[in-house]
Formats: structure tokens, sequence, C-alpha cells
């Protein structure tokens, strides 16, 4: 490394401090003329230009190992071989402990990177959400399971579902209680929207920090599906225990009566054989949409992955159930706009859907009468209801007596039915708009259901629409 030339004032001083004292000796003694005027005159010359000398090369050494140690401290590289004469053998050793001192830090730079990348990587690997708030409890980081759940990104999660969580009551005095005490906390919480979710999270606080500076680990275990197969085997106890006593009580009656009375009864034995086929298959309808109403919502939670085609899937649906529609007198027009993908979706929850809404139209709409089916895009603003993002709707609309305003909030609930007597007598078992509306939560759209008493009633199905430039 060159020697950098020093500024004349540093150069004059240093020249004064080593020179000084002999330069001034010399000069008492020729005042005093104990030295003769020549020898002398050429002894002081000779002193100030060795001062001058020294102190340049001095001063250079210096100044050259002080810009090698910032150049190193700015890290820009190790500390340099000082090139050029050395007149100090402790400016060389310094420099060459600075070299050893460099090196050791670069080593320790590389080993803290390295495991500051091992540590972004074991978070972004880990199987359970994860989150890493800062000393204030603001979010810095989730790992790939947790923003799969709230929807956030790589970094701070802003304007995600997260926030929801964040804010969440019992979590927020977890989360100061660990920052403040050091001890880890746990808290049970629900989040309503988008869908109903149970957590369970961990507060784990870091002492010393990670090496983003994060200080809180929120560990989150998603409860939603274990909560959700506990109430599916109670409700599934409780509602087959209820819905399934009537028919089963005409079975036992009408048993009892063809083993009785109606034991040589030809024309009652078949009459009671065809009510008894009918309960059996309304029983066996029952208990097919209880399990897959149970394994809807145990899955409600977690959005589709997906992507479908809206009108060449109810364009399928129409040709499939033509039979059964027309068994009930029903005709359906379709008017649907091509290229109408809605993504993420599930195409056999989708489908499920159009069936259950088109059977609902079949069987409380006008007999021999047209259901309109309708697949286009949302309008910006037609609806105060609609998300404002890009989405799609379906729309069943029936000729049928109408339903009265007080029901409409009540009709997605299990077996709630505006006229038991007529649903059973069409057939429903009460649970094809819970269906629904437990599949439309899932893809994070909207149902609404408009009527007009002895006009018809209108079903619409809001879901997300595929983002220009989506795969």
């Amino acid at each position: 490394m060159p020697i950098p030339e020093p500024r004349p004032s540093r150069w004059l001083a240093g020249a004064a401090l080593i020179g000084g004292v002999p330069a001034i000796a010399l000069l008492l003694l020729l005042l005093g003329g104990a030295v003769e005027t020549a020898p002398g005159m050429l002894a002081l010359g000779a002193t100030i230009l060795a001062a001058l000398t020294v102190s340049r090369i001095w001063m250079g050494n210096l100044g050259s190992l002080a810009a090698a140690l910032r150049q190193a401290a700015d890290g820009e590289s190790m500390v340099p071989e000082l090139a050029g004469p050395l007149l100090l053998p402790a400016v060389a050793e310094v420099a060459e402990v600075a070299r050893r001192v460099a090196r050791a830090l670069q080593a320790r730079t590389e080993q803290v990177s390295s495991l500051r990348q091992a540590d972004v990587a074991i978070i972004e690997r880990l199987p359970d959400p994860l989150v890493v708030l800062d000393a204030g409890g603001a979010p810095l980081r989730a790992n790939s399971e947790a923003r799969a759940m709230f929807g956030a990104s790589p970094g701070i999660a802003s304007g995600s579902d997260l926030g929801a969580l964040l804010r969440h009551p019992a979590l927020a005095d977890a989360v100061a209680a660990a920052l403040a005490g050091g001890e880890p906390q746990h808290a049970d919480i629900v989040l309503p929207v988008p869908v109903p979710r149970e957590l369970r999270v961990h507060a784990v606080p870091m002492d010393p920090p990670l090496s983003d500076g994060g200080r809180l680990l929120l560990v989150l275990s998603d409860r939603t599906r274990d909560r959700a197969v506990e109430r599916m085997r109670a409700d599934f106890v409780a509602n087959a225990s209820h819905e399934l006593r009537t028919p089963l009580a005409s079975l036992i009656g009408f048993i009892e009566t063809l083993r009785g009375p109606a034991e040589d009864d030809r024309e009652a034995r078949a009459r009671f054989l065809g009510i008894m086929a009918e309960q059996a298959d309304r029983m066996r309808r029952l208990i097919d949409d209880l399990l897959g109403l149970s394994r809807i919502e145990i899955t409600e939670h977690q959005p589709p992955t997906g992507r479908v085609d809206l009108g060449a899937l109810a364009a399928a649906e129409v040709e499939a159930m033509g039979p059964v529609l027309g068994a009930r007198g029903a005709r359906v027009a379709l008017e649907a706009e091509p290229g109408l993908v809605a993504a993420p979706a599930d195409a056999g929850q989708l489908a499920q859907v159009l069936r259950n809404l088109l059977e609902n139209a079949a069987r409380y709409g006008r007999e021999d009468g047209t259901i309109q089916l309708a697949v286009g895009r949302a309008e910006p603003g037609g609806n105060a209801r609609w998300p404002a993002r890009p989405g799609l709707v379906i729309s069943v609309t029936d000729e049928g007596p109408g339903i009265a305003r007080h029901h409409l909030s009540r009709l997605t609930e299990r077996f709630y039915r505006v006229d038991r007597g007529r649903g059973r007598h069409a057939g429903g078992t009460g649970l094809g708009l819970a269906i629904v509306k437990h599949i439309v939560n899932r893809h994070r759209g909207q149902l609404l259901i408009e009527s007009e008493e002895g006009v018809g009633s209108t079903f619409r199905v809001w879901l997300p629409a595929e983002t220009p430039g989506g795969d």
C-alpha cells in the first residue's frame, strides 16, 4: 500500500517534536560560544533536516496504517500490507495485529451471516405457522405456513388477516406479558373472519433477540379442524337422532302392520312397501347430506387452491341434472359468459352449490316453470354487499310462490324450512342451503337471497375471480 502524503502541519509538528530539543541545544551552544559557528550551523542544519526526514517517514507510516485500518473498519477489505520504508518496527507490528483482528472479525461476520441464513431457513420451513414480533409487538416476518393461513406477505404482514390476530385482546395480553416478564405465554382465541377459526397461540420471548431484532415468536396451532370434528360428532348424533326419528317410526309402524293386520293384504303390502322405500331413501339422503356437511365444515377454514371455469361448470351441471329437473317439470335457461374463471376454487364443491340451488329451485318453484341460471361478472358498485375486488356471480331464479322476508335470514340454518310439510313432501332434507353457505364461506364468497312473495326467489353467490395474469 503506498504511503500517503502527510499534511504539512502534521509533518512540521512531528519534525519539531523529533528535532526540537537537539536544535535548541545546538542553538544555545552557538549563542554561548561553546561551539564554533560553522560546525554549529552545519550540525543545526543536519539536525533540522534529519528531523524533517524522520517526521515525514514516520507520519507517512502512521497515515498509511490509519488509512488501512479505516478501510478494514468500513468492511471494504482486510488490512493490507504496508509498502515503503517503515521507520518504526512497532508500526509493522501494529499492522500485523490489525490484520489478525480483521481476519477474526471477517470470520465472525461470515459465521453470523451463516447463522442468520440458517435462522431464516428454519423458521421458514417449520410445519406450524410462526410469526416473529419486534420489541414493540409489531410483526417482522411470517413463515410460509403463517402466510398461507393469513394471506400475509413474506415481510411485515400489514393489511392481512394477521392484523386481526394481533389486535385480539387475549393475544395482546399474552404478548405484553411475555415481553414484560420474559416467560412464555399462551392464549386460546377465536377469529370470526373471514371464516371462524380457533387458534392456540404460544408467545415465546427470545433472549438474546434474533438476528433481525425479533424478540417474540408466536407459534400458532390451528385447532379449527379438531373442534369441527368434535362438533361434527355431537351434531351428527343430535341431528340424526332428531331427524331420523320420524322416518324410523314410520318404518317400524309399517313393519308391525305388515306382520299383523296387513299380513295377507297384497294391495296394502305393495302400498306400504312403497312408502317404506321412500322413508328409507329419505334417511339415506339425510345421512349423506349430514356427512357431506360435516366434511365441508371440517375444511371450511382452509381456502381452496384450484381454478374453475364457471360457465363450463354450469353448462355441465345443467346437462347432468337434465333427467332430475325434467322429472319435476323444470326447464333451465342458462346464460353464461365464456372465460369466467373463479380462483381459488374447488370444482367439486362449486358443482355441489349449483346442484343444490337448481334442485331447490325445482322443488319449490312453479310446476313446469323455468329456472333462470346466470353466470357473469360482478359489476363494480352494482351491489353494496359484494366486495370491491374482482368477482363473479352465480344467480339462480325460480318462479315459485316466494318467501316471506322474516324467513330469509334463517334459510341457511340446518333443517330450517319455511313450510315443514311442503319441504318433506318435496323430498328435501333441509340441509341443501346450509351446505351451500359453508361451501361459499370456504371460497371466501358471499351468499345473497332475495325473494318476493307471489313472484319468486333469487339466490346469488359471489365468488372471487381470477386476477389478470393469474395462472
